[in-house]
């Protein structure tokens, strides 16, 4: 029972001493005195507790420290805390301060926790990033499509990168400003002998206001020569009045064939009213007859006459024809 009780009392000695270390990182905190960086073994026990890593904090105050930096241990947890990038922010704020630019801790740590690098930041702060433009077309006032490709050359401005727009800002201003220079060149062969008149028409329009880049040139890689885009709209414009054209065609060919149905109509209308006309001849001789009007010899002579005409239209050649018409 004294040998049982003895390995067991050894292996709580041991689980007891690891875990002082776990919480009480001795190494680190020999790491950090040797470094000139104060820092007490309670406190990183209590980083421990606050579920902060004390390797990072200490690493990266030794780092903050050996380059002149003025960091708290406080500041760098606090950080931490909020979700932040510790070293990343140490690395921007050594590189600002070796490059002479001004950046605080409290900057730093504001753009990164937006979600921008502060390191790369600064980098393109410190040497200027070249943005390529996609082909930007627009048609000149002569109807000739230009597409132009630019090159711009920005730099990061420290204090408008939190709140500041990024680089598709950029590119959307500097394709509007390249489309509306070309759309104000009379002639597309201006553009052409000059493209640099683009550039400093798009750089007169402070592109870069409320942006976290600042603009230092706008450079016309290259310009081609794209469609028609007048000759295209006046083919289009033909079209469109051929098929109107055509329409109003149409529509009076269409009236031309109802007003002859309609004539048409009108005119068997007639003939049916002198169908009934001539069925009222026979009543009306009828009448004559019974009321003493008209003789039997007035008929014969009325007949002989009426033959003596049909036989003058049969010789002139009239009489098929009236028939016919009839």
């Amino acid at each position: 029972m004294d040998g049982l009780a003895l390995i067991v009392i050894i292996i709580a000695g041991v689980v007891l001493f690891f875990t002082v270390l776990y919480f009480i990182p001795v190494n680190l905190w020999i790491t950090a005195q040797f470094s000139g960086v104060r820092v007490g073994l309670f406190e990183l026990m209590f980083m421990r507790l606050r579920k902060v890593p004390p390797s990072i904090i200490v690493n990266s105050l030794i780092t903050a420290t050996k380059a002149g930096l003025d960091i708290t241990t406080s500041d760098l947890e606090t950080h931490y805390l909020a979700g932040g990038n510790v070293p990343t922010v140490i690395k921007a704020l050594i590189s600002a301060d070796k490059a002479n630019i001004r950046l605080t801790f409290k900057q730093a740590t504001a753009i990164d926790l937006a979600g921008r690098d502060v390191f790369e930041a600064v980098q393109i702060s410190v040497n200027p990033k070249v943005i390529n433009t996609p082909d930007v077309a627009a048609v000149a006032a002569d109807g000739i499509q230009l597409i132009a490709k630019a090159r711009v050359t920005v730099r990061a401005n420290i204090a408008q990168l939190v709140g500041g727009a990024g680089e598709e800002t950029i590119l959307a201003r500097v394709g509007e400003g390249i489309v509306t220079s070309i759309g104000s060149a009379s002639v597309h062969t201006d553009v052409l002998e000059n493209p640099d008149k683009i550039s400093k028409l798009v750089l007169q329009r402070g592109l870069d206001a409320g942006t976290a880049f600042e603009i230092l040139s706008i450079d016309i890689a290259d310009v081609n020569v794209g469609e028609n885009i007048g000759a295209k709209l006046q083919i289009d414009q033909a079209s469109a009045d051929l098929k109107v054209a055509e329409a109003k065609a149409e529509e009076r060919r269409a009236m031309a064939v109802a007003e002859e149905q309609e004539m048409r109509a009108k005119s068997q209308e007639a003939r049916a009213k002198v169908i009934l006309a001539e069925a009222d001849v026979p009543r009306a001789l009828a009448d004559a007859f019974r009321s003493g009007n008209l003789g039997v010899m007035d008929y014969y002579k009325m007949q002989n006459i009426q033959a003596d005409t049909d036989m003058r239209e049969s010789i002139s050649g009239q009489g098929d024809g009236s028939k016919s018409s009839k």
